[in-house]
């Protein structure tokens, strides 16, 4: 059979959609497979955080979301790490941003996004098998006008935990299972005057206040309360070892489960509004990380690449990243301006980070467990989250800030590796943020020299990046020249006046590296 489509998404979720969109800003329409025939109205994630926030401002996302013009703002003041409290105003600055939109309004505003860039998605559709052999991959495919094989160059599996991509090519998903925990989750109304109108904090009577959107801990359990603006109140525990039940979730059920974590009455009514509402019991969980993210003409992001315990939606905000990593890589690739070595980058950069995030996920487990030894460590950890660089530790691992690319350069400037700073620049025609000019996801080399040498030392006709002349509005820092991959990584970076013979040698390395420029 002929090639129908030169990428296949199997999953119209998030990271398929984010995907989508990446690969058709670079010039490449994909087909997504979507098994349900409507986008779906159970509530999941809540939002987003960490850096994540950034990339969505990146690419224009950050305002439907929000529903405000202003950029993302860090959160500079408390924070939360396996229930212990962050100060994030320990740091210079604070590398935790926060998002709050319901998973359904993210899927609606990437599915809007993904239709005006002219993505195929196809619902309603199913995956039955898949085959690949050196030029492209085959799948069986189960629609509403009945079965048929398309055959892809490349194929990207980003339909979940339960991969039916994962499982066909027989990539492992090795980790690690929570058998003895009990999570509870529900929608409800709260008793009148129990909420501080001061500082949003749930006071129930008999126990100290819980601060919304910050989990608490006791020896019994966990707990948390979180008032997301226009849904009402999420309330949250977790216990161990509880007795197996087929029963419905129930919010009496929810009532008893706070009762023996929080050892006090909480009374819960019906939430109010026509919902979806969410009202579940999940037994069980896991931190699993695939033993690979590609095998040939195959590709997986999100959770059908990693799976997380931990609270904050590592998955989503992983997998949003996974998707901006790997759309412009697979977008050369078609376009034949690839270069050697690039494909394979995407696996090793994001296991890098999904093994950072197991990291995160299996520290925050083991010290929100019961029992007086967790509770020993504990005390020993708060002492220890007295001291700044302890805070800046843990914020960076929170938010994934402190994962670094090996961009392939000696001795790079400090900045290459991580996303890129943000950054106010004076153009010609004004000022703008570096986030606004990376909506095209295009590369971009910023010339910030005063004499515009970097520009002047630079190859006729250089076609593989946008060129931006400018010089910065934020005088602290010292940043002369920098070279921004599409998903927002800095490639090369230089802090020279002038930009000296050595770093026009790395700039060269780094365009041929990534550009093949």
């Amino acid at each position: 059979m002929t090639v129908t489509a030169d990428v296949i998404i199997v999953g119209g979720g998030p990271n398929g959609l984010m995907l989508a969109c990446e690969l058709a800003l670079a010039g490449i329409r994909p087909t997504v497979l979507e098994q349900l025939p409507q986008p779906g109205t159970e509530p999941k994630a809540n939002g987003l955080l960490g850096q994540v926030v950034r990339l969505a401002d990146h690419r224009g996302l950050h305002e439907p979301l929000s529903g405000s013009p202003e950029p993302p703002r860090p959160n500079s003041a408390y924070f939360m790490f396996a229930a212990m409290g962050l100060d994030l105003g320990l740091l210079d600055a604070s590398p935790v941003f926060g998002l709050a939109a319901p998973q359904h309004r993210i899927v609606q505003v990437l599915e809007e996004r993904a239709r005006e860039l002219g993505v195929d998605l196809r619902r309603g559709h199913r995956v039955g098998a898949v085959a690949q052999d050196d030029a492209a991959v085959a799948l069986d495919v189960t629609g509403p006008d009945g079965d048929q094989q398309l055959r892809a160059r490349y194929v990207v599996g980003a339909d979940g935990a339960h991969s039916v991509i994962r499982k066909l090519s027989g990539i492992g998903f090795p980790g690690v299972s929570y058998d003895r925990r009990t999570n509870r989750t529900a929608h409800a109304t709260l008793p009148a005057g129990w909420v501080d109108p001061a500082n949003g904090a749930l006071t129930v009577p008999g126990h100290p206040p819980v601060l919304p959107f910050l989990p608490h801990r006791t020896d019994q359990g966990g707990f948390s309360y979180a008032p997301f603006p226009g849904q009402p109140p999420l309330v949250s525990t977790t216990e161990w070892d509880q007795p197996a039940t087929d029963e419905p979730m129930t919010l009496a059920e929810m009532e008893s489960s706070i009762r023996r974590v929080l050892g006090v009455a909480l009374p819960l009514g019906a939430p109010d509004g026509t919902g979806p509402h969410v009202l579940r019991r999940l037994n069980g969980g896991n931190t699993r990380v695939a033993d690979r993210f590609r095998d040939r003409r195959i590709f997986l992001v999100g959770d059908a690449a990693h799976v997380y315990t931990s609270g904050g939606g590592p998955g989503l905000n992983l997998g949003l990243q996974d998707a901006a990593n790997l759309g412009w890589k697979l977008a050369a690739a078609l376009h034949g301006t690839a270069p050697s070595g690039l494909l394979d980058s995407y696996d090793t950069e994001r296991r890098q980070a999904a093994r950072r995030m197991v990291l995160n996920a299996e520290a925050q487990s083991a010290l929100t467990a019961p029992g007086s030894d967790t509770t020993a460590l504990r005390e020993l950890f708060t002492e220890l989250l007295t001291r700044k660089q302890v805070v800046q530790h843990l914020a960076d691992l929170t938010a994934g800030t402190d994962v670094r690319y090996d961009m392939g350069l000696a001795d790079p400037h400090p900045a290459v590796g991580y996303f890129a700073p943000e950054l106010t620049l004076i153009t010609g025609t004004g000022k703008v943020r570096l986030a606004e000019l990376a909506r095209t996801a295009r590369p971009l080399l910023l010339d910030l020299t005063e004499d515009r040498s970097l520009s002047a030392a630079l190859p006729a006709g250089l076609s593989a990046v946008d060129l931006v002349t400018a010089r910065s509005a934020d005088p602290a820092g010292d940043l002369t020249g920098l070279l921004v991959r599409p998903d927002g990584y800095t490639a090369w970076a230089c802090a020279s006046p002038t930009p000296t013979p050595e770093d026009l040698t790395a700039l060269r390395t780094s365009l041929a590296h990534w550009f093949a420029a």
